[in-house]
């Protein structure tokens, strides 16, 4: 499951930037770099319901697993 997919499952780009506390900028960012880790995790935490039980490192950013 890529960022696009769990970003859109939750809602908007606004809608998960205020779950997470960051700038609507920073999600868009991930949209193309992936969902950092631990807001990854922090995210399926809140909306496990967006995850459809897929495996969290797929939209992990890859700089992070390197």
């Amino acid at each position: 499951m890529d960022a696009n997919t769990i970003i859109d499952a939750i809602g908007t780009s606004s809608e998960v930037a205020q779950l997470c506390d960051v700038t609507v900028s920073a999600v868009s960012q991930w949209r193309r770099a992936g969902i950092p880790r631990a807001r990854l995790l922090y995210l399926r935490a809140v909306r496990p319901d967006a995850f459809a039980d897929k495996p969290s490192h797929e939209a992990v950013d890859q700089r992070e697993v390197a």
